[in-house]
């Protein structure tokens, strides 16, 4: 099993989040991740949410360096 990772820390937001999340497996890391956009960055948890989330999932482990945002 490959371990996965998300990194809010690329994508610019209001607060500046600098949280990265990663897990074992999917299902825990899109459960952990759904939870962060919906309680941080004020999402609402849907289907869609959902499926935009898990195509911004990444093999290995987040760097420990903040990575360069990616444009809005």
């Amino acid at each position: 099993m490959t371990r996965k990772y998300i990194d809010c820390r690329e994508f610019p937001s209001e607060s500046n989040c600098t949280v990265a999340l990663c897990a074992d497996g999917d299902e825990e890391l899109l459960e952990a991740a759904v939870q962060h956009a919906v309680a941080v960055h004020k999402h609402e948890d849907s289907p869609e949410l959902r499926a935009q989330i898990r195509q911004l999932f990444k093999e290995g482990t987040p760097p420990v360096e903040a990575p360069a945002k990616q444009a809005a």
